[in-house]
């Protein structure tokens, strides 16, 4: 029998982080494999809906809890004609799209993605193309998306069958221009200019919307710092975000410098928000400009054959990973990392949401499923919202490759008003949740937590002497004996959160124990 380590963290109300703004659990919808056909879009499916959209997955797609979802891509967006996309689908142009060389046929474009967004609870963050295109499309697409009616773009929505304004309020100025790979990709300063000048017209139409500018790709990449520094000091005073993107995976045997990866998300965080700072004190600008970590997670690279070897046809399988525990756990690691910057990190997409590195797959004509990655991602999109608490966990530590010494525990809780917040309503203007969210006597907490060791439990001690009459009401852990099971459409339950014992609070203090290499909710709640 294995021994159990000691780990220990504080939990008060007075260490707050800030408030979680819900797009923080927000996804992603490109047109890029099977994620729009056969993902959620699959027209003859047994179980589409009028529209031709496969209701199974949209009912996956509510109960993960996305109140944000980016579209249409992504890479895709950077040779994307979005009118291509409205009007009779039977006058729709098929396409050669380059980003991934696939067809293109167009059967779902902004009306149809809008009405099935609206059908999940979801708002749409539209991306522009400033690869191929720049000033003007864009300009025309928010004018058709949300203006009421008077002039040509939005009178043609009406024509299309769509009275009343999207009212479309968050929006990307291009995607990753910063990689050569990029269709269009552009110098910091010339992509600076065409976003800043971009966001003005977009701003002339419709004065409400937030923007959100290319950051760097990755933090890898030979311009990291200094693009972010350039673009936000051509654009710093007509953009909100600046947008980040990071995926990891385990490379060779290292699992243990894997289940630490989140660690490089941290730091990653702080870079940019430093950048962004620094910007603001040159420009002596009270504004700050927030992030918008708009795609990450777990994706095998090594698995992808790369676009140059891909047959030309419609809606090819592409980076369709399988996910096992071990990922799982990584992934409810980097939504740890997300909540302590829920100060700044106020939108997250996870890339992506259906087959594509996703948590739901599909199959043509078949079942969806759920990854083990839609796990903690649900379970923390439904009870991390409110108040997030630094707890400064402390545990002992282990040697990795990549990162050094690194800790085994790793932590973040949420106060929360009451299971209304479930309702996935965004944030009220000015970014403060009602006020009653603060009030402990009415409140809810949850703490989230990952035991990064592959061996051992971890004995965590939780010191709770500021919530007087809280108790354990529930602990759920993501683990498995094997840390590579996974879920498949034969056995979709193979992973799942397993509820264990609530142990008891005693003088204002809770031991509870993480399983080895398990990702863990531990709810509490005031005795009535």
């Amino acid at each position: 029998m294995n021994h159990v380590l000691p780990a220990s963290l504080t939990i008060d109300p007075a260490f707050t982080v800030g408030e979680v703004d819900p797009r923080l659990y927000g996804s992603f919808v490109e047109h890029m494999g099977r994620c729009v056909y056969t993902g959620i879009y699959e027209p003859g499916h047994p179980r589409a809906d009028a529209d031709g959209f496969r209701s199974d997955v949209a009912s996956l797609a509510r109960e993960l809890g996305v109140p944000l979802i980016r579209y249409p891509g992504g890479n895709f967006v950077s040779g994307y004609k979005w009118e291509d996309g409205i009007g009779p689908v039977a006058d729709r142009p098929t396409r050669l799209d380059l980003a991934w060389r696939s067809l293109e046929t167009n059967r779902v474009g902004v009306d149809e993605f809008q009405r099935w967004a609206a059908g999940i609870g979801a708002e749409t963050m539209m991306a522009v193309n400033l690869g191929t295109r720049g000033i003007e499309a864009a300009r025309d697409l928010i004018e058709y998306c949300n203006l009421p009616g008077g002039t040509y773009w939005s009178d043609l929505r009406r024509k299309n069958g769509v009275p009343e304004p999207y009212g479309i309020r968050t929006w990307c100025l291009g995607n990753e221009m910063d990689g050569p790979w990029q269709i269009g990709h552009k110098s910091a300063y010339e992509y600076g200019r065409l976003a800043a000048e971009t966001a003005k017209a977009m701003r002339l139409v419709d004065p409400s919307i937030e923007l959100v500018a290319c950051g760097s790709s990755n933090s890898s990449m030979p311009t990291f710092g200094s693009w972010e520094a350039t673009v936000l000091g051509e654009t710093y005073d007509q953009v909100d975000y600046v947008s980040m993107h990071a995926y990891y995976e385990q490379r060779g045997d290292d699992r243990d410098s894997f289940l630490a990866c989140s660690i490089d998300m941290d730091r990653f965080i702080d870079a940019v928000i430093a950048t962004a700072d620094h910007v603001r004190a040159v420009k002596r600008r009270a504004k700050r400009v927030n992030i918008s970590f708009d795609e990450w997670n777990v994706w095998y690279l090594k698995r992808f054959e790369g676009e140059a070897n891909l047959a030309i046809r419609e809606a090819p399988p592409l980076i369709e990973d399988v996910y096992s525990v071990t990922d799982a756990v990584v992934v409810g690691n980097m939504l740890i990392s997300l909540l302590r910057h829920a100060d700044r990190v106020r939108i997250g997409c996870q890339a992506q949401l259906v087959n594509v590195i996703a948590p739901i797959m599909t199959s043509p004509g078949g079942g969806a499923w759920k990854q083990t990655t839609y796990h903690p991602f649900a379970l923390t999109s439904r009870y991390g919202r409110g108040t997030v608490l630094r707890v400064e966990p402390v545990s002992p530590t282990y040697e990795t490759k990549w990162l050094g010494e690194v800790p085994l525990l790793d932590a973040v809780a949420v106060l929360s008003a009451s299971e209304d917040v479930n309702s996935f309503r965004p944030t009220p203007a000015g970014g403060a949740q009602p006020a009653e969210i603060r009030e402990v006597e009415k409140s809810s907490l949850s703490l989230f937590a990952v035991n990064r060791s592959q061996t051992t439990p971890l004995a965590l001690d939780v010191d709770l002497r500021a919530w007087p009459g809280y108790r354990v009401t529930s602990h759920v852990a993501l683990a498995d004996d094997d840390p590579d099971a996974v879920n498949t459409e034969a056995e979709p339950d193979r992973v799942v959160p397993r509820p264990l014992e609530p142990p008891a609070v005693d003088g204002g203090r809770v031991t509870v124990e993480l399983p080895p290499l398990s990702w863990n909710l531990v709810r509490l709640a005031r005795d009535s």
